[in-house]
């Protein structure tokens, strides 16, 4: 008959290291499903004097007077190299899908949603930063833009009373 020598029990800690990671690997495919869904769901909303991003971890608002109109562009980023994202600072870019905040090869700072490269809007603002937007109508996205922007110019400015 065998002697038998049980080895003594582990401490809890690689139960909580494995638990750790699970946790971990639970929130990374969380963000990726929200990312994938985010690719196929995101939209710009104009509205109340604001451009709404919507969608993905990088939605905002933009006050529609810090945006630079009269510099904005409809670009094919394919032909328009100078604009096109040279690198990531902070965001998401899988194939077919970049959002977040990127370094243009002409240096600028932008905001981007981009799905194609040969339907983009350029948008310079105020705040320091550029948006780069693939846009479903980008004509139409610029003149409801620049006819916010006119409203919005006309309308006297309130006094706080």
């Amino acid at each position: 008959m065998p002697e038998i020598f049980p080895i003594l029990p582990a401490s809890a800690k690689p139960i909580w290291f494995l638990a750790g990671i699970c946790v971990l690997l639970f929130i990374v495919f969380v963000a990726l499903a929200y990312t994938a869904y985010s690719a196929r769901h995101s939209r710009i909303e104009i509205g109340d004097g604001q451009l709404n991003l919507v969608g993905d971890f990088w939605a905002r608002s933009i006050p529609i007077e810090s945006l630079r109109l009269e510099r904005a562009a409809i670009l094919d980023l394919e032909r328009t190299s100078d604009y096109a994202p040279r690198r990531r600072t902070f965001g998401t870019s899988v194939p077919g899908y970049s959002s977040g905040w990127f370094r243009l090869r002409n240096g600028e700072k932008a905001l981007a949603y981009l799905t194609r490269p040969e339907s983009v809007v350029y948008l310079p603002t105020s705040l320091g930063y550029s948006l780069l937007l693939s846009a479903d109508r980008p004509e139409e996205l610029l003149a409801a833009l620049r006819s916010r922007a006119r409203r919005t110019a006309r309308r006297p400015a309130s006094h706080g009373r």
